[in-house]
Protein backbone atom coordinates (compact mmCIF):
# COMPACT_ATOMS: atom_id res chain seq x y z
CA UNK A 1 0.00 0.00 0.00
CA UNK A 2 1.49 3.24 -1.08
CA UNK A 3 1.11 6.18 1.47
CA UNK A 4 -0.93 8.87 1.04
CA UNK A 5 0.33 12.83 0.90
CA UNK A 6 -1.74 15.03 2.83
CA UNK A 7 -2.18 18.91 2.96
CA UNK A 8 -3.83 19.75 6.19
CA UNK A 9 -5.24 22.94 7.95
CA UNK A 10 -6.19 23.30 11.91
CA UNK A 11 -7.28 26.72 12.98
CA UNK A 12 -6.67 27.98 16.85
CA UNK A 13 -10.16 28.19 18.67
CA UNK A 14 -11.99 30.86 17.43
CA UNK A 15 -9.52 31.79 15.21
CA UNK A 16 -7.38 33.97 17.85
CA UNK A 17 -3.55 34.73 16.84
CA UNK A 18 -2.05 32.12 19.41
CA UNK A 19 1.02 31.38 17.32
CA UNK A 20 1.71 35.21 17.24
CA UNK A 21 3.59 34.60 20.69
CA UNK A 22 7.11 33.32 19.95
CA UNK A 23 7.20 30.42 22.82
CA UNK A 24 3.54 29.32 21.27
CA UNK A 25 4.97 28.68 18.05
CA UNK A 26 8.33 27.20 19.24
CA UNK A 27 6.19 24.79 21.37
CA UNK A 28 4.30 23.45 18.04
CA UNK A 29 7.54 23.14 15.93
CA UNK A 30 9.00 21.19 18.64
CA UNK A 31 5.84 18.91 18.90
CA UNK A 32 5.48 18.70 15.03
CA UNK A 33 9.40 17.25 14.82
CA UNK A 34 8.93 15.05 17.94
CA UNK A 35 6.07 13.57 16.25
CA UNK A 36 7.95 13.19 13.53
CA UNK A 37 10.83 12.03 15.10
CA UNK A 38 8.64 8.71 16.64
CA UNK A 39 7.93 8.04 12.55
CA UNK A 40 4.76 8.81 13.05
CA UNK A 41 4.29 10.97 9.46
CA UNK A 42 7.38 12.09 7.38
CA UNK A 43 6.81 15.92 7.65
CA UNK A 44 7.30 17.55 3.98
CA UNK A 45 6.80 21.29 4.56
CA UNK A 46 4.81 23.14 7.12
CA UNK A 47 3.93 27.05 8.33
CA UNK A 48 2.71 28.20 11.45
CA UNK A 49 0.72 31.11 11.51
CA UNK A 50 -1.12 33.65 13.74
CA UNK A 51 -4.20 31.57 13.86
CA UNK A 52 -3.24 28.29 12.40
CA UNK A 53 -1.17 26.03 10.60
CA UNK A 54 -0.63 23.93 7.09
CA UNK A 55 0.94 20.67 6.88
CA UNK A 56 2.26 18.92 3.75
CA UNK A 57 2.63 15.10 5.66
CA UNK A 58 2.69 11.75 4.98
CA UNK A 59 1.37 9.45 7.32
CA UNK A 60 3.34 6.80 8.38
CA UNK A 61 1.60 3.02 7.28
CA UNK A 62 -1.02 2.53 9.78
CA UNK A 63 -1.31 5.52 11.18
CA UNK A 64 -4.38 7.20 10.46
CA UNK A 65 -4.63 10.99 9.56
CA UNK A 66 -7.44 11.90 12.55
CA UNK A 67 -4.34 9.83 14.60
CA UNK A 68 -1.72 11.99 13.38
CA UNK A 69 -4.15 15.21 14.14
CA UNK A 70 -4.80 14.18 17.48
CA UNK A 71 -0.70 13.58 18.30
CA UNK A 72 -0.47 17.24 17.02
CA UNK A 73 -2.87 18.96 18.46
CA UNK A 74 -3.42 16.86 21.55
CA UNK A 75 0.57 17.02 22.17
CA UNK A 76 0.53 20.30 21.68
CA UNK A 77 -2.41 21.04 23.97
CA UNK A 78 -0.95 18.89 26.45
CA UNK A 79 2.62 20.29 26.46
CA UNK A 80 1.32 24.08 26.36
CA UNK A 81 0.01 23.22 29.65
CA UNK A 82 2.93 21.36 31.69
CA UNK A 83 5.55 23.13 29.71
CA UNK A 84 4.24 27.05 29.36
CA UNK A 85 1.47 26.45 32.56
CA UNK A 86 -1.50 27.38 29.68
CA UNK A 87 -4.90 25.78 30.51
CA UNK A 88 -6.47 28.13 27.73
CA UNK A 89 -8.56 26.57 24.68
CA UNK A 90 -6.40 26.13 21.78
CA UNK A 91 -8.01 24.61 18.47
CA UNK A 92 -10.90 24.02 16.86
CA UNK A 93 -12.06 20.43 16.91
CA UNK A 94 -11.94 19.64 13.21
CA UNK A 95 -9.35 20.27 10.51
CA UNK A 96 -9.34 20.67 6.96
CA UNK A 97 -7.66 17.34 4.67
CA UNK A 98 -6.77 17.65 1.36
CA UNK A 99 -5.38 14.31 -0.16
CA UNK A 100 -2.45 14.99 -2.62
CA UNK A 101 -3.40 13.33 -6.28
CA UNK A 102 -0.07 14.09 -8.05
CA UNK A 103 3.12 15.81 -7.89
CA UNK A 104 1.94 19.07 -9.69
CA UNK A 105 -0.17 19.56 -6.89
CA UNK A 106 1.84 18.33 -4.12
CA UNK A 107 3.87 21.05 -5.90
CA UNK A 108 1.31 24.03 -5.61
CA UNK A 109 0.27 23.22 -2.04
CA UNK A 110 3.59 23.24 -0.91
CA UNK A 111 4.04 26.88 -3.07
CA UNK A 112 0.89 27.31 -1.06
CA UNK A 113 2.64 26.90 2.38
CA UNK A 114 5.65 29.36 1.09
CA UNK A 115 3.99 31.99 0.53
CA UNK A 116 1.44 31.97 3.14
CA UNK A 117 3.74 34.60 5.50
CA UNK A 118 3.83 36.71 2.02
CA UNK A 119 0.07 37.15 1.83
CA UNK A 120 0.04 38.31 5.14
CA UNK A 121 2.58 40.17 5.10
CA UNK A 122 4.30 38.89 7.97
CA UNK A 123 7.29 38.45 5.90
CA UNK A 124 9.03 39.62 2.17
CA UNK A 125 10.54 36.22 1.48
CA UNK A 126 9.33 32.69 2.42
CA UNK A 127 12.70 32.29 4.21
CA UNK A 128 12.42 35.23 6.30
CA UNK A 129 9.34 33.61 8.33
CA UNK A 130 11.14 31.79 11.20
CA UNK A 131 7.87 29.75 11.73
CA UNK A 132 7.76 28.12 8.15
CA UNK A 133 9.62 24.81 6.78
CA UNK A 134 11.74 27.56 4.24
CA UNK A 135 13.09 29.17 7.18
CA UNK A 136 16.94 28.04 7.16
CA UNK A 137 17.87 25.09 9.07
CA UNK A 138 14.43 23.28 9.14
CA UNK A 139 15.08 19.31 8.19
CA UNK A 140 12.69 17.94 6.45
CA UNK A 141 11.43 14.66 4.84
CA UNK A 142 12.23 14.14 1.02
CA UNK A 143 9.67 14.49 -1.49
CA UNK A 144 8.42 12.21 -3.92
CA UNK A 145 11.16 11.50 -6.69
CA UNK A 146 8.83 12.75 -9.71
CA UNK A 147 8.61 16.33 -8.04
CA UNK A 148 11.70 16.78 -7.91
CA UNK A 149 12.08 16.09 -11.65
CA UNK A 150 9.73 18.97 -12.25
CA UNK A 151 11.52 21.20 -10.61
CA UNK A 152 14.70 20.11 -12.57
CA UNK A 153 16.69 19.02 -9.56
CA UNK A 154 16.69 21.99 -7.54
CA UNK A 155 16.43 21.40 -3.93
CA UNK A 156 13.15 21.73 -2.66
CA UNK A 157 13.98 21.63 1.53
CA UNK A 158 16.13 25.33 1.03
CA UNK A 159 14.66 26.57 -2.39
Amino acid sequence: MKPIRRFITALSWERRPIFRAEPMARLLIDTLYSYRAQSKYLLHEFVIMPEHIHLLITPALGVTIERVMQLIKGGYSYRLGKELGSRTEIWQRSFTDHRIRDEGDFLRHRQYIRENPMRRRLAETPQAYPYCSAFPGFDLDEFPSAAKAVVSGADLRHA
